[in-house]
């Protein structure tokens, strides 16, 4: 089985973009698809692989586009500039994200009826953002992601089925913003589960995260867990 690959370019409020839509070269025509939400750098090539690794599934995937085309981060100053405005304005946000669905629900090789997303670091709280917007996706998976709410209205119930995966000592989401989004998530009347991975920090799926002076370190274990159980969810959120 070989990988195929394609950009999509796409707009959204006077700006372009371009996403990545990966899939097998064998299987139907039509198949569940993944949005893959990126963290706070923009559209790179950890994004992508994991994209590719969802082929394996039988999925097609998606690498979503939330800066805009060419628009990446290399340093720290960059990235929290790429994304601050996102988190300033929450609804703008949605709209761009709820953009990238009608886009990849448009896609001929997508089940428009099977759809979800996953996220990592930022792209964790989009796919969060996703599911509260009531997004027509059957699940909504977040790794080490932002958990705060956006303080806009909330679907309820949830169409969604919602995974967070979360490294316990994760200093950007302590353990009081894991319970509270369980409450938003209960209150919302979602269909949620929680995998929480005790001596784990933020960004333990990236390999190339190595900062603990931030709390931000790779962890092999967590992360081969969190992506055996995301198999699990994705093949129950899509019936298969």
């Amino acid at each position: 089985m070989s990988i195929i690959t394609r950009a999509v370019e796409y707009e959204h409020e006077g700006q372009a973009f371009e996403g990545l839509l990966a899939m097998a070269d064998t299987g139907p025509a039509q198949r569940p698809v993944v949005l893959v939400l990126h963290d706070w750098q923009g559209r790179s090539e950890g994004q992508e692989q994991f994209a590719r690794r969802l082929t394996a599934w039988g999925y097609a995937a998606f690498a979503v586009d939330v800066y805009g085309k060419g628009k990446r981060g290399t340093t720290t100053q960059e990235c929290q500039a790429l994304m601050m405005p996102f988190m300033q304005d929450r609804a703008l946000l949605r709209r761009r994200l709820l953009r990238a669905v009608e886009v990849v629900r448009q896609r001929p090789e997508a089940n428009p009826e099977n759809m979800a997303a996953i996220g990592f670091c930022f792209g964790g709280l989009c796919a969060l953002d996703l599911a509260r917007a009531g997004a027509e996706l059957k699940g909504a998976a977040s790794f080490h992601g932002t958990l705060s709410p956006p303080g806009l209205p909330t679907a309820s119930p949830f169409k969604t089925k919602v995974i967070p995966f979360h490294g316990w000592d994760d200093p950007f989401a302590p353990p009081d913003h894991v319970a509270a989004l369980g409450k938003e998530l209960t209150a919302a009347g979602a269909d949620w589960q929680l995998h929480a991975y005790g001596a784990t920090v933020h960004g333990f799926m990236n390999e190339a995260a190595n900062n603990p002076a931030m709390g931000i370190v790779y962890n092999e274990q967590s992360a081969r867990r969190a992506w055996a159980a995301l198999e699990t969810f994705l093949a129950e959120a899509f019936g298969s």
